[in-house]
C-alpha cells in the first residue's frame, strides 16, 4: 500500500461531523454549517494551531468535493422555468451585475488589491443558489413571485459566473479566443450527450432496468450520474477549460433529464448524501486550512478589505434587484437583493483560481472569502426579516433554520 497517511483526512471529516452536530445541539445558533467548517479549518490549520494540513488525501477528496458542489448547484437549475419575463429580468440583472462588478474591480485594481478587475467582477457576480432555494422552500415562498424571480436570477448568475470564470481565467492557460472555440466545442459535445441521455431515458426497456436496479446495491441512477459528472469534468479539462464548468454542466443535464420524481423519488437525496455527507464538507474545511488569515489579521489595511468586499457584493448583486420593483414592490425587491448577494462557495473557488493564476494575493483571497462568510451570516436573515414584515413568510416557518444552511453553492 502506498505510503499515504489518512490522519489529516480523519481530522477533516471529524470537523465535518462535529460542525452540524454542534449546530443541531444549539438551535439558537443560526450559523450555517459551512461557515463553521471554514472557521474550524482556519483554527486548526496552518494559520491557527497548526494541527491539520492539506496533504494528498485531503487535496484529492476536496477536489472531488468541489466538483460535487458545482454538480449539485447545476442540479438546482430549473431550465424549464427559465423563460419569458423571468428570464428577461434575470439576464438584464446579470448584465447590470457585470457592469457594477467591473466598476468595483477597477476600484480595487487602483487600490492595488487585484491585478484583474474582471476577476473581481466575475467573482462577485454569483449567488449561492444551493442556499437560496432551500431557504425559500423553508420559508414557503418557492412558488411565490419573489421566490421564482430570485431563483431565476440566481440560476442565470451561477451559470454565467461559472462560464466566465472558466473562459477568462482558466488555470490551463491559452488565449481567450482559443478558449472561446473550445467552449463552443464543449457546449456542442454537452448538447449531444444531453440528447443521447434524454433519448435513452425514453426507452421503455432501459427504463424498466433502471427502475429495477435504482434501489438495489447497484444504485444504477447514482452511478450513471457520477459517470456523467466525471466524464464532463474530464472533457472540460481535456479541452483546457476549468473542471468546475464540466461539473456544473453535468448537474444541469441531470436536472433536465430527472423530471420523473414519482418513479425515483430518492435519487436527488442519494446524490446530496454523497455530496453533503462526505465530499463537500471536506472541500470547505480544506478551504479554511488554506486561508491566509494570519496575513489578513497582521495588516489593518488588509483587514479593511473585508467590509469593502462585503459592500461591493451587496451593491453588485443587490442593486440589480431593483429592476423587480415594479412587479414585486420595494420591500420584496430588497429581500430578493439580499438573497442574490448571498455568496460563498463560488467566492472560495474564484479566490483559489485567482491565487493560482497570480491575479490575486493570498491575503486578498482571504478577505474575499471572509466577506462571503459574512454575507451568508447576515443577508439571509435580513431578507427573511423583510419578507416576514411584508407578510411573505409564514410565522410557523420564519423562525426555522433553513435546511440548506449546511453546504450550498
Amino acid at each position: 500500500m502506498p505510503d499515504v497517511s489518512f490522519v489529516n483526512l480523519f481530522a477533516v471529516v471529524l470537523i465535518a461531523l462535529l460542525a452540524p452536530l454542534l449546530l443541531g445541539l444549539a438551535p439558537r445558533m443560526r450559523i450555517p454549517a459551512v461557515v463553521l467548517e471554514i472557521v474550524a479549518g482556519i483554527v486548526f490549520g496552518p494559520a491557527g494551531l497548526g494541527w491539520i494540513r492539506v496533504d494528498l488525501p485531503v487535496q484529492i477528496v476536496a477536489l472531488l468535493g468541489l466538483a460535487f458542489l458545482l454538480f449539485l448547484a447545476g442540479l438546482e437549475i430549473d431550465l424549464h422555468g427559465l423563460r419569458g419575463r423571468l428570464l428577461g429580468y434575470a439576464l438584464l440583472g446579470y448584465v447590470a451585475t457585470l457592469v457594477l462588478g467591473t466598476v468595483a474591480g477597477v476600484s480595487f485594481r487602483v487600490a492595488g488589491w487585484v491585478q484583474s478587475p474582471l476577476l473581481i467582477a466575475v467573482a462577485l457576480s454569483a449567488t449561492s443558489l444551493g442556499l437560496v432555494v432551500p431557504l425559500l422552500k423553508d420559508a414557503g415562498r418557492t412558488d411565490s413571485e419573489v421566490g421564482q424571480t430570485t431563483i431565476a436570477a440566481s440560476s442565470v448568475a451561477d451559470f454565467g459566473a461559472v462560464v466566465l470564470l472558466s473562459l477568462l481565467f482558466s488555470t490551463s492557460g491559452g488565449s481567450t479566443g482559443g478558449r472561446v472555440v473550445l467552449l463552443v466545442a464543449f457546449t456542442v459535445l454537452v448538447a449531444v450527450a444531453a440528447l443521447v441521455v434524454v433519448l435513452a431515458s425514453r426507452s421503455m426497456r432501459l427504463g424498466d432496468v433502471l427502475l429495477r436496479l435504482q434501489d438495489t446495491t447497484a444504485q444504477i441512477r447514482v452511478r450513471a450520474a457520477v459517470v456523467l459528472l466525471v466524464g464532463f469534468v474530464a472533457l472540460a479539462e481535456k479541452l483546457g477549460l476549468e473542471a468546475i464548468l464540466g461539473a456544473f454542466m453535468a448537474g444541469a443535464v441531470v436536472g433536465l433529464v430527472d423530471r420523473d420524481s414519482a418513479t425515483h423519488p430518492h435519487f436527488r437525496t442519494k446524490l446530496e448524501a454523497i455530496g453533503y455527507g462526505f465530499l463537500i464538507p471536506v472541500f470547505f474545511v480544506a478551504s479554511g486550512l488554506r486561508l491566509d488569515l494570519q496575513g489578513l489579521i497582521e495588516s489593518p489595511s488588509a483587514l479593511l478589505r473585508v467590509p469593502l468586499f462585503l459592500v461591493a457584493l451587496l451593491v453588485v448583486r443587490g442593486v440589480p434587484a431593483l429592476l423587480y420593483r415594479r412587479s414585486l414592490g420595494t420591500r420584496s425587491s430588497l429581500a430578493a437583493g439580499l438573497l442574490q448577494a448571498t455568496s460563498l462557495p463560488f467566492l472560495v473557488t474564484a479566490a483559489q483560481i485567482g491565487v493560482t493564476v497570480e491575479l490575486m494575493r493570498p491575503v486578498t483571497a482571504a478577505a474575499l472569502v471572509c466577506a462571503g462568510l459574512l454575507s451568508v451570516l447576515l443577508f439571509p436573515v435580513g431578507a427573511l426579516a423583510l419578507l416576514r414584515g411584508h407578510g411573505e413568510v409564514p410565522p410557523t416557518q420564519a423562525g426555522t433554520r433553513p435546511s440548506g444552511m449546511g453546504e450550498a453553492m
